[in-house]
């Protein structure tokens, strides 16, 4: 039996890589290996961009940018410093937008914090108390899973790379974030952010 072989076009690589912005080479590869299906190589791509940005993250990030956003009006202001690897990424128009849009994410979602290891202990403890009192009768397996839940809604609340982006919904910071990694080849680190709000 003979096997058929899906000829990747450079126009089907291209298409992806506009979608996505992975290199062309890691695109041809995605899509040999989804044999053609552009849905199964943007998985496979952002796998292996979660794979990269997780061996990248060990990485010295001590170049970068601080950025500041004030929202129309004056109420609502917000100073961010975002860490990468080179100066050559850092002057990137493409980085700059990323960190311009991390500080409309921040200006409109009010995160506390920039990661859930940032949450305080006793925050925790005290959503955890809350959540078990919400459910008290029920079987301890139920309370378990009903606190745990509640507690990943606190961090997507509360943290900014657990909330989902503002640009794109379906799509956490910490998705975005990834992305930019996969396309710098550097590891990019939000270190950390201050939000002002008028009177509070």
């Amino acid at each position: 039996m003979m096997s058929t072989t899906i000829t990747i076009s450079a126009q089907m690589v291209a298409d992806l890589r506009e979608k996505t912005g992975a290199g062309l080479l890691d695109c041809k590869k995605a899509l040999t290996e989804a044999s053609g299906n552009v849905e199964e190589a943007i998985t496979i791509l952002r796998k292996k961009g979660a794979a990269s940005a997780a061996k990248k993250a060990e990485r010295a990030a001590k170049e970068g940018i601080i950025e500041s956003y004030i929202h129309v009006g004056g109420k609502v202001g917000v100073m961010i410093e975002v860490n990468c690897e080179t100066d050559f990424v850092a002057r990137n128009d493409e980085f700059k937008a990323f960190v311009k849009d991390l500080c409309l994410q921040i200006a409109a979602a009010s995160p506390l914090y920039v990661s859930r290891d940032q949450v305080p202990e006793a925050e925790l403890a005290n959503e955890r108390d809350i959540a078990a009192a919400q459910v008290q009768g029920k079987p301890p397996a139920a309370v378990q899973k009903i606190v745990e839940g509640k507690l990943e809604k606190h961090f997507s609340t509360f943290c900014l790379l657990d909330q989902p982006f503002v640009k794109v919904p379906d799509k956490t910071v910490k998705e975005i974030l990834t992305e930019q990694i996969a396309k710098t080849g550097e590891n990019i680190k939000v270190r950390r952010f201050i939000r002002y709000q008028l009177g509070s």
